[in-house]
């Protein structure tokens, strides 16, 4: 049986362009290296799995005959070197990379990505268990996802990573030397990882996909070196110099400040990839022009947080243009609407900036953030509130920015429980669910069916994350936000 799996392993990289058919005997003798296996015997594979599956099954050998044990990040550390041995090295994925993209950039991201998945890198099985939906909204479509593509760490895991020693190699998930990384116990499997060199501004950086994508070519964009996350004149030049090279994908940062910034401030990285989100499909919802810079057309976007949005032929005029608004903003005050810069020597403003273009214009994006807090609202002002915490609780970052809201886990179960409460087939439902639970009860009630209550508990998770949005808002859609957003414009002529 064991034979079985190699060959469907081997047949599987062979079919996906992983590896030429001249290189089978190279990487069995690698795979058989790894499982401890002195020959090899020619067998029949009727059998087809998928690739996942295949290495789960080798995976579960392994640990019967003591080669690794049966804890979860062996498991992963084990596959990823299986996966390696079919895998080519970055210099020569990089030249493939290049050239495909001297015909055409399309080509080469969709080779990268390709490669990527067929690898096992991009964990596909997993991310497939994920509960993904639209919801149609007065802003366009805003996708919902439930992540439920991370698996749960078992026990043994967990105490081993507590025990394990401190180790600062690689510093972060982002660094280039997670490239091959073989992974240890707390740190992610890398083996099969690969990643594509790339220039920006005189600089090196790294393109690279997220091993558990939320949407098509979820990339992620890295420096080089370890350094804070930051926007600036540079990092805005940096977004516009990406899709100047890649013109089909969009590239975004995270704020740069705790509360309105992303789960990783300590590397200096960028997300971007291959789709059209609702806000930048989202009209404009009032024009402006700014005096210092005449040949920018500049817009304030219908959509629930304050973007406003830039367009030019001209990168540098955009890249002077969006400095300026920065740099405004970073100290602009308006307590009318909360909006304080600063509290003594502690920032406040930042900026969520994206850039994409659109035909023969590029456009750039400047969500305002600020992380105030307050009495009331102690994990931020400008944050979703807690009466929507039990949905979403976690930071507004650019992902959810742009209209896809990553959910928790639990949420699955615990929106079938929902489900049920408004069916009236149970009467218990986590506690900070049931005030929303027993509104939904009475407005549906009447119109609620087993086949119809999934998607108005969907819809109404959706409204949730749009309140979610409107919070972190700086300027809110009503008449005194509108008057309070035209003052900042006005402050940049």
């Amino acid at each position: 049986m064991i034979y079985q799996l190699i060959q469907q392993l081997i047949n599987q990289a062979i079919a996906s362009n992983l590896m030429e058919p001249s290189d089978e005997i190279y990487a069995r003798n690698q795979i058989l290296s790894l499982l401890h296996l002195g020959e090899f015997k020619e067998c029949g594979t009727e059998t087809q799995l998928d690739t996942p599956d295949l290495l789960e099954q080798l995976a579960e050998y392994a640990c019967e005959q003591g080669i690794i044990e049966d804890i979860f990040d062996e498991k992963e550390i084990f596959t990823s070197k299986i996966m390696n041995c079919f895998m080519a090295r970055p210099s020569t994925v990089n030249q493939l990379f290049y050239e495909k993209y001297n015909q055409n950039p399309i080509e080469a991201t969709e080779y990268f990505y390709e490669l990527s998945k067929n690898s096992n890198y991009i964990q596909m099985k997993r991310i497939r268990n994920n509960i993904e939906y639209k919801v149609d909204t007065k802003y366009g479509e805003l996708d919902i996802t439930i992540n439920l593509s991370k698996p749960e760490k078992d026990p043994k895991s967990i105490e081993r990573e507590l025990a394990a020693k401190k180790n600062d190699y690689p510093k972060c998930l982002l660094c280039v030397e997670n490239e091959g990384y073989a992974g240890r116990i707390g740190h992610p499997a890398r083996s099969n990882h690969r990643m594509i060199r790339m220039n920006l501004q005189g600089e090196n950086w790294f393109l690279q996909y997220s091993p558990y994508v939320y949407y098509n070519e979820h990339c992620i964009v890295l420096s080089e070196e370890h350094r804070d996350m930051k926007i600036t004149a540079d990092a805005l030049k940096r977004l516009l110099s990406f899709v100047e090279q890649f013109p089909h994908y969009f590239v975004g940062s995270n704020a740069d400040l705790p509360i309105v910034g992303g789960s990783i401030l300590s590397h200096d990285h960028y997300q971007g990839g291959h789709y059209d989100f609702a806000m930048a499909k989202a009209e404009d919802d009032w024009n402006f022009e700014l005096d210092r810079f005449p040949d920018i057309q500049g817009s304030v976007v219908n959509w629930p947080m304050s973007v406003i949005r830039l367009r030019s032929k001209e990168i540098g005029h955009l890249v002077e243009a969006g400095e300026h608004i920065l740099s405004t903003w970073r100290n602009y005050s308006d307590e009318s609407v909360e909006i304080r810069a600063n509290t003594g020597d502690t920032p406040h403003n930042t900026i969520t900036p994206i850039a994409r273009k659109k035909n023969d214009l590029y456009e750039l994006d400047l969500v305002l953030r600020n992380n105030r807090t307050s009495e009331e609202h102690p994990l931020g002002i400008f944050h979703p509130h807690q009466d929507v915490h039990h949905i979403k609780k976690e930071n507004i970052g650019l992902i959810e920015v742009m209209g896809l809201a990553v959910l928790p886990a639990r949420l699955k179960d615990e929106l079938r429980e929902v489900e049920k409460f408004i069916l009236g087939e149970t009467q218990t439902v986590a506690n900070y669910h049931l005030d929303w639970a027993k509104g939904l009860k009475e407005q549906y009630q009447s119109i609620a069916s087993p086949s119809t209550v999934e998607s108005i508990v969907r819809e109404e998770t959706g409204k949730k994350f749009l309140k979610g949005l409107e919070d972190a808002g700086v300027y809110k859609r009503n008449e005194e936000g509108k008057a309070g957003f035209k003052r900042f414009i006005m402050s940049l002529s």
